[in-house]
């Protein structure tokens, strides 16, 4: 079997609603369609809610799709399994919900032909159709974020849409990996908003090249996106970070 062209790395944690709207089926049809090799990576964080069978079911009948079963680390932990296993020429991370379509991964490829070795997705800041309180938690994120520590040429860090060449990915994710003792387990959704911050200013630390390319992005309800906890634990989160960057940690 070759080896992949494209790894699709989606984490899930209790995320039947979308399921049952069709978005592997989506990601599916569209990956058929292309001419190069692909596979997509699924890893359960710990569902309860039924989406591990949905998800068995579909891999079952779709040999490009793989199922991972982690302990519920949070979104970060299970985005790092994912890449971590990956075996594609180049690595994608976005959500199940497809708020960003897995189309526009046909315009982030072109930037890898002209050096990148990251090429992430990046919203409008208008956020359209989001609620008030999720813009001026992104407006207050990018303040933050520039403030504490330093992080700068990236207008959106948060857009669940990041693509890697497979060598970049494998040594950056390891060392998130290491930095965070392999993620333990936790209770309730965490959305760690801190990860792909870190991500990304590590990413700039360690030399590579990124390149921000706008994409289509729908907003779509969810009830993990709580505007107070998530600001606190954000800010929180670059306390850490910073705290990281002093004791010399992403060196």
């Amino acid at each position: 079997m070759l080896k992949p062209f494209i790894s699709v790395v989606i984490p899930s944690y209790d995320e039947m609603a979308n399921l049952q709207k069709g978005v592997l089926d989506k990601v599916a049809h569209f990956l058929d369609k292309k001419k190069y090799s692909y596979e997509v990576i699924i890893v359960d964080d710990g569902s309860t809610d039924g989406s591990v069978v949905f998800v068995q079911e579909f891999v079952k009948e779709n040999p490009c799709f793989k199922l991972i079963k982690n302990q519920h680390a949070g979104k970060a932990g299970a985005v790092t399994s994912g890449v971590l296993l990956a075996s594609g020429k180049y690595i994608l991370f976005t959500d199940m919900d497809q708020a960003t379509p897995i189309e526009e991964v046909e315009n982030l490829l072109p930037y890898f032909n002209e050096g990148f070795d990251i090429v992430i997705g990046s919203r409008s800041t208008k956020r359209k159709g989001s609620p008030w309180t999720r813009v001026v938690m992104a407006r207050g994120m990018i303040i933050l974020r520039t403030v504490f520590i330093g992080l700068t040429g990236i207008t959106d860090t948060q857009c669940g849409f990041k693509m890697f060449k497979k060598d970049v990915a494998k040594k950056l994710f390891t060392k998130i990996q290491k930095l965070h003792n392999g993620f333990s387990q936790i209770s309730g959704s965490n959305v760690a908003a801190g990860f792909d911050v870190e991500l990304l200013y590590l990413a700039q630390k360690m030399k590579f090249k990124i390149k921000e390319v706008f994409v289509n992005w729908l907003y779509v309800e969810t009830r993990r996106v709580n505007p107070l906890t998530d600001s606190i634990e954000g800010f929180f989160d670059l306390l850490r970070i910073k705290q990281n960057d002093l004791q010399g940690k992403y060196k």
